[in-house]
């Protein structure tokens, strides 16, 4: 529901006009705001962990900012995990506890043109 200038969990008065919120329009389009990308052999013993991290930080922000979700989770490689979200403000969080947790190096890097953040986190071992 959108009420006072922004989407809210709960029950949509009667009168409420439908709306498809942001979110919800980027996972039906599969067209993503943000990726985190993991690389690295480290990344094939610890994957579990990692997506149980991601999956955590999105379930601390969605309460607060039901646009802030995980889109996907894909594997295209052993050593390669892609995180794609609704939004440019989860992968940060994100990428930085992974960094905090795990150590590694991370970049980011934002669309100077459109809504649209990467972020690429490497450990070798």
């Amino acid at each position: 529901m959108f009420s006072d200038g922004r989407w809210r969990w709960g029950p949509a008065p009667a009168d409420a006009r439908l709306e498809l919120c942001q979110a919800c329009a980027r996972i039906n389009d599969n067209y993503p705001a943000g990726m985190v990308t993991l690389t690295g052999p480290f990344v094939v013993a610890h994957k579990d962990e990692m997506i149980r991290i991601a999956r955590n930080q999105e379930q601390a922000e969605k309460p607060e900012h039901p646009l802030n979700r995980i889109l996907s989770i894909e594997q295209p490689a052993p050593d390669r995990l892609v995180i794609a979200t609704t939004d440019i403000h989860l992968p940060r969080r994100i990428g930085e506890v992974i960094k905090r947790a795990y150590r590694g190096t991370m970049d980011v890097h934002f669309d100077e043109h459109g809504y649209f953040v990467r972020i690429n986190w490497h450990r070798d071992k």
